[in-house]
C-alpha cells in the first residue's frame, strides 16, 4: 500500500492491528535469530517475504488511520458507516461497515471504499439507487436503505 489516503478506524481495530504488528515483529525476529543461529535454513524466504509484506501492509494502515472520529449521523454512505443495502435484483438486504478490510469488527462484514460495491455506494443517501460491475462482469445495482456511524450502531447493538 502505497498510498497516503486516510482509512477510517475504530479504537478497537487500531488497537488489535497494533498489537497483531507486535506479534509478527517478535515471531519474525525470533526466526531470524534461529536462522543465524543454524536451528534452521534460510528456507523460510516465503514466511519472511509474507511477513514483511503483513508488517508494510499494517504499518501502512496505522500511519493512515483516522481513528476513532465517528462520521456525522447525516445517513449519508461514508467510511465509518454501518450500512443496510437491499440488492435490487434479489431483494436481499445486507448490513455492513464501510471501512478497513483488514481489520476485524467481530461479525460485522467490511466493504473498502475500493470495493466495487463499497466505491459505488460512497456518498449515497437512504433511498438512493447504485450501480457497479462485479469482477466477473456482471453489473448488480443496490439501494441505499440505511447508514448509521459504527460507534452509534455499536452502542444499539
Amino acid at each position: 500500500m502505497t498510498t497516503t489516503q486516510s482509512v477510517w478506524m475504530s479504537p478497537q481495530a487500531y488497537r488489535r492491528l497494533q498489537s497483531e504488528l507486535g506479534s509478527i515483529r517478535k515471531s519474525r525476529a525470533a526466526a531470524v535469530a534461529a536462522v543465524a543461529d543454524g536451528d534452521i535454513d534460510e528456507s523460510n524466504g516465503t514466511v519472511q517475504r509474507a511477513w514483511q509484506t503483513r508488517i508494510q501492509r499494517i504499518n501502512d494502515l496505522l500511519v493512515n488511520a483516522v481513528v476513532g472520529r465517528q462520521p456525522p449521523d447525516d445517513g449519508v454512505a461514508e467510511p465509518g458507516m454501518v450500512l443496510s443495502v437491499r440488492y435490487d435484483g434479489t431483494g436481499e438486504t445486507e448490513t455492513f461497515l464501510l471501512g478497513v478490510r483488514d481489520a476485524e469488527y467481530g461479525d460485522l462484514e467490511v466493504y473498502s471504499t475500493q470495493s466495487p460495491l463499497g466505491a459505488a455506494i460512497t456518498g449515497a443517501r437512504p433511498g438512493e439507487r447504485r450501480t457497479y460491475t462485479l469482477p466477473s462482469g456482471d453489473v448488480l445495482s443496490v439501494t441505499l436503505l440505511k447508514a448509521v456511524p459504527y460507534g452509534i450502531c455499536q452502542a444499539d447493538g
